[in-house]
């Protein structure tokens, strides 16, 4: 027994410093979203600090004893841990799907994820549950990094790209080792996840310290997923020569050659046919044109081509969903969306509004 006591102090030690910290961030991300307006970026810092707090739920639920705890405040702390499977896929597409909403059908998955964590604690059949809670948190688990991975190639903002890695990649494996163990039968489930518990933790612990030391970053404002962001007129730094010049060749490669009408064109293909390094191409795109996600960026000149063909006369009869497919667009929603973005209108509208100015 006393060659536990040790292990037992840590384990607690962690637990502690982890809902200290955790507890911290939330309140850091909270009085961030509380100072904006309602958009992506709020929305993005609220499901944050749900995260955060959800994680010092599930240290405290999850340690040894935490069943003899009373009811009153068992029950909360298990629906925060639990439901944090659907915070966790939310923060993700919040982070890197630019066109992402929250919607009711999400806060109905958070609360089924809820009556479960209170099922399992207060109702008899508690194998089965345990089993449908865990399938759950995979399913989630699953969707978050598969949401990571579907736009990473087209992210050009290099910073969110790590943390892409580090909250979707290190978030997404732990869940689905610890929920793996918690599939397994018997009591080696329950050694083997402790041992994985404490060594998560301690991992997680000490990055989330690291990250709070670098608050000049502004990790969270700094990550955003947003299509188009703002930059400075004047680059901060002396302009480069050969920078200026990647630039003017990308410009005539959109202008002139038209190959954003390329299907499939991503940026790993453009970079080679520029041969230049990709690194160097995503920098261009992001610091010297504005933008942070490479499919925003062709999405331009695609719609420029659009509204060039919506205002001309004699393509008055042409079918917009033609017009669309022609400039490089895949389906007719997410030009609908990008139409919209950039003038304000609809297609049918910008060409309605066009046919008036004329007559």
């Amino acid at each position: 027994m006393d060659t536990q006591t040790p292990l037992h102090t840590l384990d607690f030690v962690l637990r502690i410093g982890l809902v200290t910290l955790m507890v911290f961030v939330a309140a850091l991300l909270a009085g961030r979203c509380a100072s904006l307006p309602p958009g992506r970026v709020r929305t993005a810092l609220g499901l944050g600090a749900a995260l955060c707090v959800g994680v010092a739920a599930y240290a405290l639920q999850s340690s040894a004893g935490f069943m003899a705890w009373p009811p009153v405040v068992r029950a909360p702390l298990a629906v925060l841990s639990t439901g944090n499977a659907v915070v966790f896929w939310l923060f993700s597409r919040s982070v890197f799907d630019d066109e992402f909403r929250l919607r009711p059908v999400h806060a109905l998955a958070w609360a089924a994820m809820a009556a479960l964590a209170l099922a399992y604690r207060f109702v008899p059949a508690r194998p089965a549950i345990d089993v449908v809670v865990a399938l759950a948190t995979l399913g989630f688990a699953g969707l978050a990094m598969a949401q990571s991975l579907a736009s990473w190639g087209a992210d050009l903002v290099e910073r969110r790209r790590r943390l892409r890695v580090f909250i979707v990649g290190a978030g997404g494996a732990y869940t689905l080792v610890n929920m793996g163990l918690r599939l397994l039968p018997g009591a080696a489930g329950e050694v083997w996840r402790g041992q994985v518990d404490l060594l998560a933790l301690s991992v997680i612990a000490g990055v989330a310290a690291g990250r709070i030391l670098r608050v000049a970053d502004d990790l969270f404002i700094g990550t955003i997923a947003e299509a188009r962001a703002p930059q400075p007129s004047v680059p901060d730094k002396p302009d480069d020569p050969a920078e200026a010049a990647l630039v003017g060749r990308l410009e005539s490669l959109m202008r002139a050659e038209r190959v954003y009408r390329e299907e499939g064109l991503t940026i790993a293909a453009l970079a080679r046919r520029m041969a230049v390094p990709e690194y160097r191409l995503r920098r261009a795109i992001n610091q010297r044109l504005g933008y942070r996600n490479f499919n925003a960026f062709l999405n331009r000149y695609r719609v420029d081509e659009v509204k060039a063909a919506l205002a001309d006369p004699g393509q008055a009869t042409v079918p917009v969903l033609t017009l669309a497919m022609d400039a490089g667009f895949q389906s007719l929603g997410p030009f609908n969306r990008a139409f919209k973005a950039e003038t304000g209108q609809t297609p049918t509208e910008f060409r309605r509004a066009g046919q008036t100015g004329s007559a």
